[in-house]
């Protein structure tokens, strides 16, 4: 039975792209917890831009190297699988995601040995155990945050994406991909900083004061700034993948696989 599955290429390439699509949403998650400077990695003055009365650069989580690729995928998978398709993985996917995090919580409620606290203090790590504790153990409110704006992101891409093409058809696949990514970023880049440092340190006692709302509104635009500008720059992606899925799937292959996506949505 598993040589039939591996041998039809519409299951084999659902596989291949469901792999990248969760692969890259679960590293995302983990590695989110690290804020970086894009001007200082890239060798840039920092950019100062200025919103509400303050001055803002591109201090970004590391996550955001990946979530735009996740959302690049939602649209390939979207113009062959359809909506159902787009559906079953992001649900997929936040429950790996979730099962992640619980692992990572039983981890860190284990009693760590003590060989191994010291054990990198060479490094200039004191303690081991302090480290991965800080480092994996993300807040409640970023965890619930970060799958909200994932879920409703994939619902307004799988929207937007299905919008377009009934208008353009086959043709500008540049259009409905991007585009789609474009605004379901927006939504994702405001809904996630919104929950997580607001909302939830609102409804939720200990938890801190929630961020001025202007300053997390200016945060949420230099946020999707980038986003954006990463939405366009991977368009040229779009289209390779396109082209490479077309001649592994052979052109009639493909069309049935679009018609019936369509159809679907």
């Amino acid at each position: 039975m598993i040589h039939t599955i591996i041998k039809n290429k519409p299951t084999r390439l659902f596989i291949i792209l469901a792999g990248i699509f969760t692969v890259n949403a679960l590293i995302a998650e983990f590695i989110g917890v690290k804020i970086f400077s894009l001007e200082s990695t890239l060798g840039l003055k920092p950019a100062e831009i200025h919103l509400f009365g303050g001055v803002y650069s591109f201090n970004l989580t590391c996550g955001v190297i990946l979530w735009p690729v996740v959302f690049v995928m939602t649209d390939i998978i979207n113009e062959y699988y359809g909506v159902k398709g787009v559906r079953f993985l992001s649900w997929m996917t936040i429950i790996l995601i979730a099962f992640g995090f619980l692992m990572v919580f039983g981890a860190i409620k284990t009693e760590p040995n003590a060989w191994w606290v010291t054990s990198k203090q060479s490094a200039g790590i004191d303690n081991m155990s302090t480290a991965f504790n800080g480092i994996y153990g993300q807040g409640m409110g970023i965890i619930i945050a970060s799958m909200t704006a994932f879920l409703i992101a994939q619902l307004v891409d799988v929207f937007v994406f299905h919008r377009i093409k009934k208008v353009t058809g086959e043709k500008k696949i540049w259009l409905r991909a991007t585009g789609s990514t474009v605004i379901s970023q927006l939504i994702d880049s405001f809904v996630v900083l919104i929950i997580a440092f607001y909302i939830y340190p609102k409804l939720v006692k200990g938890q801190g004061d929630p961020w001025p709302f202007d300053q997390l509104i200016a945060i949420c635009i230099v946020n999707y700034i980038y986003k954006f500008f990463v939405a366009l720059l991977l368009t040229p992606v779009i289209y390779l993948v396109h082209g490479w899925i077309e001649r592994y799937l052979g052109h009639e292959q493909a069309a049935a696989m679009k018609a019936a996506a369509m159809k679907g949505s």
